[in-house]
């Protein structure tokens, strides 16, 4: 099992860099970002400052998309980023919410978010793309055959799909075990079904944490499930409430949504987290005594999870990377070791 922290771009950038450094030294594998450029900081500059201070710790967006930059700066960033850090750099991708929504543009389809990961990652090896009828071929001429792993965020169906076909890894914002292996299970359908290897795929369980009381815990991450409604609705609209895309326990939570104001996007404080309930919060993250947390990681990676990532944006963030480094990461490092 590896472990991931994820920032959204809000605190100082000293201190962020001092929160990787701690969690490189804790073992954890990775540091995310979310890339929303407007709401936060450009997170690829946040990124080459950590890199610069740590030496094992692997970074990416999660996630980006393909309608907010050129796809071949895209790919010029990715393929910079590896170099500078030794190969260090992954790319998450989704079709773009927040990032695009708070633009007043909608997110992308699928069909293009596929061709994104494969010309961005084509890019980045250095092989001649035309990815835009009306640009000619573009081709890196100082790229060096970095082979990045890309992961593809999704709950519909057709996103489902998508990342079990064309992505190296699946996102799922979600800690719930039911629904994480509902998910997934999808993908890997997709997977076997396309004769690609199953062995290796990875996926991915984001979501907030809180050691501690569990009072306290369900206010610092009530705002989770509200950002994971706004998936949920999208699905909602376009499959309906009946029928087994869309699972019953996911539909029955949206049904008291009445918006989502994406200027408070993940935030703790916003004022569209009325409708969440608190079974809901329990089951989305990980919550209480660290004894809860190592019992639902462990259901987690008995269901196919590979990497578990700490929403790190509750607060208290050095307080929780600390915990997870004493009391949580040594119960699966010794599984590393025997493997």
């Amino acid at each position: 099992m590896e472990f991931a922290i994820t920032f959204k771009g809000d605190i100082d950038p000293k201190r962020t860099v001092a929160l990787c450094k701690q969690a490189e030294v804790a073992g954890f594998d990775y540091a995310w970002m979310f890339d929303s450029h407007v709401l936060w900081r450009d997170c690829y500059a946040t990124m080459a400052m950590c890199m610069e201070h740590t030496d094992t710790l692997r970074y990416g967006p999660c996630v980006t998309n393909p309608g907010v930059r050129d796809w071949s700066v895209a790919a010029s960033m990715f393929a910079t980023l590896a170099q500078q850090s030794g190969g260090r750099v992954d790319m998450g991708v989704g079709r773009g919410d927040s990032s695009r929504r708070v633009l007043g543009r909608k997110p992308l389809n699928v069909e293009t978010m596929v061709e994104f990961c494969d010309a961005v990652k084509r890019m980045v090896r250095g092989e001649s793309v035309q990815y835009d009828e009306e640009s000619v071929a573009v081709q890196i001429p100082w790229a060096n055959g970095y082979q990045m792993p890309v992961w593809i965020a999704a709950y519909g169906p057709k996103a489902l799909a998508a990342a079990g076909d064309s992505a190296d890894g699946l996102i799922i914002q979600l800690a719930d075990p039911w629904l994480v292996k509902w998910f997934t299970d999808q993908a890997l359908e997709v997977r076997k079904a396309a004769g690609l290897d199953v062995n290796s795929y990875r996926v991915m369980s984001a979501a907030p944490v809180w050691v501690g009381d569990m009072k306290r815990a369900r206010e610092q991450t009530r705002w989770f499930p509200a950002m994971v409604g706004n998936h949920v609705a999208d699905l909602v609209s376009r499959y309906g409430t009946t029928g087994q895309t869309v699972p019953q326990r996911l539909t029955d939570y949206v049904e008291g949504r009445k918006g989502y104001d994406y200027r408070h996007h993940a935030d703790k404080d916003a004022d569209h987290l009325g409708f969440i309930t608190e079974d809901i919060i329990d089951s989305f993250g990980i919550l209480g005594p660290v004894e809860a947390h190592v019992e639902k990681i462990k259901e987690l990676e008995s269901i196919g999870v590979t990497q578990f990532n700490i929403y790190l944006m509750c607060g208290e963030e050095e307080r929780i990377v600390a915990e997870y480094a004493e009391h949580v990461l040594p119960h699966f490092q010794k599984d590393k070791v025997k493997s």
